[in-house]
């Protein structure tokens, strides 16, 4: 039997330090009052991240890199896995919900 998660195209390569990752256009983190937390809002619908994915998902402005992201998520929170964060945004980008784009000087582009 395998395991799904071993398939090649199921694995999720690390992304580079320097990758940009951003809010597709279209996709709008936002808070809800009513449910007291955060809300991912596409055209599709709503997707509820915790607290450690909508930290994430607030820094991906399309000018700070992975590297700074992990960064400022290790000043607010205990224990942050760099690998996890990029685990995070590869699941985000499948869903075509976060785009990884050049760093402004345009020395990475990573497509995947």
């Amino acid at each position: 039997m395998t395991v799904p998660d071993s398939h090649p195209e199921k694995r999720a390569f690390p992304l580079p330090d320097t990758a940009v990752p951003r809010l597709r256009r279209g996709v709008r983190l936002s808070f809800d009052p009513t449910r007291d937390s955060y809300v991912l809002l596409y055209p599709e619908g709503v997707l509820l991240p915790n607290e450690t994915a909508a930290a994430v998902l607030g820094r991906c402005d399309g000018g700070a890199d992975v590297a700074t992201i992990v960064a400022s998520l290790a000043r607010d929170f205990d224990g942050v896995d760099a690998a996890q964060v990029s685990d995070l945004l590869r699941r985000l980008e499948r869903r075509r919900l976060v785009e990884i784009v050049e760093r402004p000087d345009g020395t990475v582009r990573d497509d995947g």
